[in-house]
């Protein structure tokens, strides 16, 4: 199954759950915000030495939940994503930060009382890179002329590559808490996994890389009002 078959069909098997969800019960409706850390890195083949890259996210949410622990949850967030290098005995330092506008689509599926929730999210998830940096203290363009860099069994093409893509897709999963306040307000506690599927640089027999596609987990923090 390519990636592709596997992002449709679990869109499609999420969109049947939840609508089978909806034909019987009154649902509400709410709106917030949510900010919080991330930590990315990338899946290149050929392998690339590599930390976490720290970062941020904030964004918007919507949510429309049915009585019995289903719901649908739309978001547009502004996320940081990239990698950082890792060299071993080394003082070499370089890191490419990616920022993206998010648009995650997800089952939301909760659990409890009137006054507290657990939750699993789970969906597909569309992405447009919106800036791309790069962070170094040495000549990322001309590795040639720097003695005694270490080129060898790694790669070096992806410390200029220019991005060939920067649309994104993936899937997103996290779990987390709410803490429901009687004004109608609601405060969220979440983890969250994105797996990404498209490759940022070109993926061809000729190019540098088979795949270079993100990672990233993000912890946020979320402020939900009921408005219906």
């Amino acid at each position: 199954m390519t990636r592709l078959q596997l992002l449709t069909a679990l869109t499609l098997a999420l969109t049947a759950l939840t609508a089978g969800a909806q034909t019987h019960y009154e649902g509400n409706i709410a709106v917030g915000a949510k900010a919080g850390a991330t930590l990315s890195r990338m899946q290149f083949n050929p392998t690339v030495p590599q930390t976490m890259l720290p970062g941020f996210m904030f964004g918007a949410t919507f949510r429309y939940m049915e009585e019995r622990h289903f719901g649908l949850i739309a978001e547009l967030n502004i996320e940081q994503r990239g990698w950082k290098e890792k060299f071993e005995g080394y003082d070499y330092a370089y890191q490419r930060r990616l920022t993206y506008l998010q648009l995650p689509m997800l089952t939301h599926i909760y659990f409890g009382s009137n006054k507290f929730h657990g939750f699993f999210n789970i969906g597909p998830e569309l992405g447009f890179m919106i800036a791309s940096s790069i962070s170094s203290n040495f000549d990322h363009d001309n590795i040639e002329a720097i003695a005694g860099f270490p080129t060898t069994n790694r790669s070096t093409e992806q410390f200029s590559l220019p991005i060939h893509r920067r649309f994104d897709y993936g899937l997103s999963a996290g779990a987390g808490i709410e803490m429901i306040a009687r004004n109608k307000s609601s405060f969220t506690l979440e983890g969250r996994f994105y797996y990404g599927l498209g490759d940022v640089f070109g993926n061809r027999k000729r190019d540098a890389f088979s795949s270079s596609s993100g990672m990233s987990v993000m912890v946020t923090l979320g402020y939900m009002y009921r408005i219906k």
